[in-house]
C-alpha cells in the first residue's frame, strides 16, 4: 500500500510542467506552441534562454530527486529508486500537461542524485563533455545514458543496473526522431558563446 501511495505522489511530483510555468508566469509564452513544442529543458533553452533553462533543467531533477527521496520520511522498507521511475513517468506523460512532457533526461538524473550522488556527478560530466564536442544535446543525452549503464554495474546494485538501463532505453525511445534527424544531418546543434 506504501509504495501505491509514493509512486502516485512521485508521478504527480514529475506531473509537474517546469517549461510550462517558467514560460507562462516569467514570459507570457506557452512553450508548446514554439521550437519543438517539447516541455523540456532544451526546448526552453531554444526558446526562453539561458536563465529559463537552467531554472528548468533544476526544476526538472530536483522532481526526481524529491520522489525517490520521498520514501526515506517515512521509513518504509521501499527500494526508492523504484518510485523515482513514477517521477519520470509523469514528467513525460503529464497529468496537468495533457500527457505531453519532455524526454525524461533530467528526472532520470535527479533520480539517481537521490541516491548515488557520485555516479550523478559522473552522468553530467559525461554529458556536458559530450556535448562540448559533439553540440548535440539529444545525442549527449544517449551516450550519457549508456556510459551510465556501464558505470552502474560497478555500483554493486543490480536494481541499480536494471533501473537505469530501462531510463536509458526509454531515453532512447523517446528521441527517436533525434536518431533520425541525427543521421540525416538535420538535428540542431547548440552555439558555444
Amino acid at each position: 500500500m506504501e509504495y501505491i501511495l509514493f509512486a502516485i505522489l512521485a508521478y504527480f511530483l514529475g506531473s509537474i510542467p517546469s517549461a510550462l510555468i517558467v514560460g507562462k508566469i516569467g514570459y507570457k509564452i506557452d512553450i508548446r506552441e514554439h521550437g519543438s513544442g517539447n516541455l523540456g529543458a532544451t526546448n526552453t533553452f531554444r526558446v526562453l534562454g539561458f536563465k529559463a533553462g537552467i531554472i528548468v533543467t533544476f526544476s526538472d531533477i530536483l522532481k526526481g530527486t524529491v520522489a525517490t527521496l520521498l520514501p526515506l520520511f517515512s521509513g518504509a522498507d521501499i527500494y526508492i529508486l523504484a518510485i523515482g521511475i513514477f517521477a519520470v513517468i509523469g514528467h513525460t506523460y503529464p497529468i496537468f500537461a495533457k500527457f505531453k512532457g519532455g524526454k525524461a533526461v533530467a528526472t532520470s538524473a535527479g533520480i539517481i542524485l537521490g541516491m548515488y550522488p557520485l555516479l550523478f556527478v559522473i552522468m553530467i560530466t559525461t554529458f556536458l563533455i559530450t556535448l562540448y564536442f559533439s553540440k548535440y544535446v539529444s545525442l549527449s543525452s544517449m551516450i550519457t545514458g549508456v556510459v551510465s549503464v556501464i558505470l552502474s554495474l560497478f555500483f554493486k546494485d543490480i536494481g541499480l543496473v536494471i533501473i537505469i538501463s530501462l531510463l536509458t532505453a526509454f531515453v532512447f525511445y523517446r528521441h527517436t526522431e533525434n536518431i533520425k534527424r541525427i543521421k540525416n544531418g538535420t538535428e540542431p546543434k547548440i552555439k558555444w558563446m
